[in-house]
């Protein structure tokens, strides 16, 4: 055993368990919970919530493997930060991170999206788009599986298992926080907070030990289709969202802004390759000429609030998820 673990307290210690690998990767990563909540006791602690992808990696034996949520392997997309693990000198472990991109200072999601997708290392590198692992949970350890012992504890030994250095970054923490300390958040340009039971043990599903206080709304929508362009706009006027109710794909309005030339052509150019002479959505749509897709694409949406009926107001395109499956984007609501 690890003399890191040994360090560990008696009790924490008796809560270890043993596991193969890749045994922690075979379900999902545990994913916060959205929340109004604004004040909170002793017993918690705050992170910057990243406008970022979720990446998981494990390296072993066999060498250092990129996971995005929903699985798909990522080592072509971000191979320094492949590089970066492969160069720790501890040589078994299992972490949870954010891979993001700054644009001047500031995490930039669209600017991430010039690697995202990409399967080729390097393609990867001649986009130019430098890219920040930051790592914030530690799962496994030299054959020990750590997610029963508190986020504490697992932090303590990310800090001290790992050398940090660019790519790679340790996800600072406070540990006190609310309303003052989110307000100071936003006031910095970042996207939120993530408020995380100090306690709490990682569990690979929603949690309400992890909670989301964000600074703007956004979630994920279900693209269904687009209308056409007017004036001298080329690709389409607004995408169609949706997210999903019971199996039903409801619609929740359109999104006509925060499109560059390049992103209007190349989603486009992807719908159109989805074309469907069918509604995807549940709801009737009362838009002129709409041109329908297989609901097969997922953006990430910024919005001022919800309408009573259900729309968004005020939506602002910022990007595409490729590391969500669409049938997994439903109304997040807060706890």
């Amino acid at each position: 055993m690890s003399s890191l673990l040994d360090t560990l307290p008696d009790d924490e210690r008796r809560r270890l368990g043993h596991t193969r690998s890749g045994a922690l990767l075979a379900s999902a990563p545990i994913l916060a919970t959205l929340t109004d909540r604004r004040i909170f006791g002793d017993g918690w602690m705050f992170e910057r919530k990243l406008d970022g992808v979720r990446v998981l990696a494990v390296r072993d034996a066999s060498g250092v493997r990129l996971l995005s949520r929903t699985g798909r392997r990522l080592n072509a997309t971000y191979p320094e930060i492949v590089d970066a693990l492969a160069a720790q000198d501890c040589p078994d472990f299992t972490v949870d991170g954010e891979v993001v991109a700054y644009a001047h200072g500031r995490t930039d999601f669209a600017l991430l999206q010039r690697r995202m997708g990409i399967d080729d290392a390097r393609r990867a590198r001649a986009t130019g788009v430098a890219v920040t692992y930051y790592l914030f949970d530690l799962l496994r350890l030299d054959g020990a599986d750590l997610t029963a012992i508190s986020l504490r504890s697992r932090k303590s030994l990310l800090r001290r298992a790992l050398t940090f250095r660019a790519p790679l970054r340790f996800t600072p923490h406070r540990n006190a926080g609310g309303q003052e300390l989110l307000d100071r958040a936003c006031a910095d340009g970042w996207e939120g907070l993530i408020a995380k039971r100090a306690a709490g043990r990682y569990e690979p599903r929603r949690s309400s030990g992890w909670l989301k206080l964000k600074c703007e709304r956004g979630q994920e929508f279900v693209i269904g289709g687009y209308t056409e362009p007017s004036g001298s706009r080329v690709g389409f006027g607004a995408l169609l969202l949706g997210h999903y109710e019971e199996g039903r794909l409801r619609y929740a309005g359109k999104v006509g802004t925060g499109y560059d030339h390049a992103t209007l052509v190349e989603l486009h150019r992807r719908l159109a390759e989805a074309a469907t002479p069918r509604s995807p959505f549940a709801d009737v749509i009362k838009e002129r000429a709409p041109h329908w897709s297989e609901p097969l694409l997922v953006a990430q949406i910024a919005f001022t609030e919800w309408t009573r009926d259900g729309m968004l107001r005020h939506p602002r395109f910022v990007g595409l998820r490729d590391d969500k499956d669409p049938r997994d984007v439903v109304r997040e609501r807060p706890a």
